[in-house]
């Protein structure tokens, strides 16, 4: 398989920086895909799961919260604003996370603000929980 050179980096430093033969992640508008030889392109990215299949065929899995990707020249970079690998991510907490935004969106009077942070909080804490190792 032909592998493209992959860099994801976030706030926290590097995450990952080798060859890869795919990347699929969320974007703001569905589900993509990299593989080697993609054209030039450049996306902002929602939430949702993400993997990277490396150099070895080996796929880890990662919950993606945000961030851009760019694809030039041959190399991809994916600059997100939270990533975790699935086995850094704390199930029980992201069950509590879950379950405390769950309750606080069941408030009554909730104002826009308060109401639109917490179904943030119900979403990162929804990818969060379906990543499994």
């Amino acid at each position: 398989m032909t592998t493209f050179h992959l860099t994801v980096v976030t706030p926290d430093g590097c995450a990952f920086d080798g060859q890869a033969e795919r990347v699929v992640c969320r974007a703001i508008d569905g589900d993509l895909a990299i593989l080697a030889k993609h054209g030039d392109y450049c996306t902002a990215l929602g939430m949702g799961e993400a993997h990277i299949v490396d150099a070895e065929g080996t796929r880890r899995r990662a919950a993606c919260m945000g961030g851009m990707l760019t694809v030039l020249d041959g190399n991809v970079r994916l600059v997100a604003t939270t990533w975790e690998w699935a086995e850094q991510i704390n199930q029980a907490r992201a069950e509590a996370s879950k379950k405390r935004a769950e309750e606080i969106l069941a408030q009554k009077n909730l104002d826009k603000r308060d109401y639109e942070l917490a179904q943030a909080r119900l979403k990162r804490a929804l990818v969060r929980t379906s990543i499994h190792q």
